[in-house]
């Protein structure tokens, strides 16, 4: 049966009667089995009597009623489904759930099916996939390399195409770097985002749900589905308009920061640095501008994950088991954890301040960019490679992911390339808080062999065109300035409009008018500021302005200042100056 599992696919296939959920969950299960052996991908797989309840529940329903109807997914065993044991990779912490996870009831409410719960490093607490005593996780295209986790089933059940999609956590790279060994995406949305109700944690206050699909516009799919705030977890976070499902796009021309030669590291690789190098022509050819970024901050904070406090926040759950029967944990982990214990108060409050004054250097270098990229990880490294040095080895997995949660931002992995062996190989885009959508549209278009027609993407800043008092210097340009906004581009309106020098002042404003006959095009800037500074701005403009749609030269629409016609009484047609900064210097 060859099926074709990503979202849109299977429900075409669901529509066209070319298969039905039942017959389909019934086979994909066969296949797990059979892969189980070589590949310890599985912990617990549903059998055919814990699926029938799943699949009884959509007869008779109607495939539109339900985004995800019929659709299998895999659930790593840290995430709670209702009546099946969560291990953590370890046996003697298992417990059974009453109530699935909130992201788990979420997919079942819509249609979703789960296959089983995938095995994963013991509490979560690895990048490389083998920590577990339920198996190594080998790569689903070299065996002789690892499958990378913490994720590690959960990446090899989309990998080797038993489920459409599964769910990972990622805390220090859990879900980009098993995504990038395994040629898929990985989402790390923005914390909270994600319900973590229901998921043992790894470190609760840096914790995030990943999915794994094939494709970005999946990931863009299943997290409009999901990113509700839940009452379940105190960490949950409302989602802001301007990353709801519209804001997945093609980018507009962005500004991409790529890491200094010196900051860059890939242990040794020769193909590393060749393969940044196309992902960052590909971004370019995207309409990106590359900028240089210092990530040395970035890469300090990182090193405060395993050797600050946060490895007591770890301790905290299995440190009680670990003291009272150490043999339940794996040598490997009690090694990481085992320092936690002499973790003080005052340690921990310094660790804070530092990665406050790291996070406040990190956040001055984004406020200009669209976004980072980086290589997902430096060099791939054998199972081999690990069994000598599992530490060292695990440690450079994560040289590129270990800053992102305690930074608090959003990323994506995404394939763009193999290696020479064949090994998949991938870059993260990453950005502030409550930018996932947009991330998701730039890798959706990295990723995309041919482009498709949609929307224009959208992140948490807002453009906006103006073309007086508001310009670069003159009298109210303050008022943007103020509010974090940063001169995009000077450009011309499409030749459809009037400018017109408007009565009273001072400020002296003039009002730009489209009409159907007699227009010229007029000078203009485009200026970009916070979407949450948008709503102050517009409270302070005066009548008859306000902000509208003004189309540019190139055919693009963007808000910008309009002009009520009332407002025209008095008003002198300045039009065949071009713009206001013309008629000022013919004034003087």
């Amino acid at each position: 049966m060859n099926i074709n599992l990503q979202l849109d696919a299977l429900r075409n296939a669901y529509r066209h009667g070319d298969i039905t959920p039942r017959q389909l969950l019934l086979s994909l299960r066969d296949k797990a089995a059979a892969l189980n052996p070589d590949y310890h991908l599985f912990i617990h797989l549903l059998s055919v009597e814990e699926l029938e309840p799943y699949l009884a529940a959509l007869d008779g329903r109607d495939l539109d009623s339900l985004p995800l109807f019929g659709v299998p997914f895999a659930i790593k065993d840290n995430i709670d489904l209702a009546g099946i044991p969560t291990t953590a990779a370890c046996p003697d912490f298992a417990y059974v759930p009453e109530q699935s996870a909130t992201i788990v009831e979420q997919l079942l409410a819509l249609g979703a099916i789960p296959l089983g719960k995938t095995n994963l490093d013991q509490f979560a607490t690895g990048l490389n996939g083998s920590r577990s005593p339920y198996g190594a996780c080998p790569n689903s295209v070299l065996p002789e390399y690892p499958s990378g986790g913490s994720s590690a089933g959960s990446s090899l059940a989309v990998a080797l195409g038993v489920a459409s999609f599964s769910l990972g956590t990622d805390t220090a790279g859990s879900g980009r770097v098993p995504a990038a060994l395994n040629n898929l995406v990985g989402l790390k949305a923005t914390k909270g985002l994600i319900s973590t109700a229901g998921v043992v944690p790894a470190c609760r206050t840096l914790d995030c749900v990943t999915p794994f699909p094939a494709t970005a516009r999946e990931a863009s799919q299943l997290l409009a589905l999901t990113a509700h705030l839940d009452p379940r977890d105190e960490y949950s976070r409302s989602n802001p308009q301007w990353n709801d499902g519209s804001a997945f796009g093609t980018p507009r021309p962005f500004r991409f920061g790529v890491p200094r030669a010196q900051d860059l590291e890939f242990f040794g690789c020769p193909e590393g640095p060749l393969l940044f190098g196309d992902a960052i022509d590909q971004l370019k050819a995207l309409g990106g501008e590359a900028v240089e970024l210092d990530l040395s901050p970035f890469l300090e904070a990182a090193r405060l994950l395993y050797e600050g406090p946060w490895v007591a926040e770890r301790y905290s759950v299995a440190g009680e088991l670990m003291e009272q029967n150490p043999e339940a944990v794996l040598p490997v982990i009690r090694a990481v954890l085992a320092k936690a214990p002499a973790v003080n108060g005052v340690q921990t409050f310094r660790a804070q301040y530092r990665l406050q004054a790291l996070k406040a250097l990190c956040d001055k270098a984004l406020e200009n960019l669209d976004c980072v990229v980086t290589p997902t990880l430096g060099r791939p490294v054998t199972l081999a490679e690990l069994d000598a040095e599992p530490v060292l080895r695990n440690s450079e997995l994560g040289y590129y992911t270990n800053f992102m949660n305690l930074l608090d931002y959003a990323a994506v992995a995404v394939p763009s390339g193999f290696m020479g062996n064949g090994l998949p190989w991938g870059v993260t885009l990453f950005g502030r808080a409550f930018t996932d959508q947009y991330l998701l549209g730039v890798a959706d278009a990295l990723q995309r062999t041919s482009p498709t027609p949609t929307a224009v993407a959208r992140n948490d800043r807002a453009r906006l065109v103006v073309c007086g008092a508001h310009l670069d210097g003159l009298a109210l340009n303050w008022q943007l300035k103020r509010r974090g906004a940063r001169l995009v581009e000077t450009t011309y309106s499409s030749p459809d409009y009037q400018l017109y020098a408007l009565a009273g002042g001072p400020p002296f404003r003039p009002g730009m008018v489209r009409v159907k006959d007699g227009g010229v095009a007029i000078a203009v800037e485009v200026w970009e500021l916070p979407s949450s500074e948008l709503g102050s701005f517009l409270t302070g403009i005066a009548a008859p302005l306000g902000l509208g749609k003004v189309q540019l030269a190139d055919g693009r629409w963007e808000s910008g200042f309009i002009c009520e016609g009332y407002g025209l009484e008095g008003a002198v047609d300045i039009s065949h100056f071009g713009g206001w900064r013309a008629y000022l210097q013919d004034r003087r």
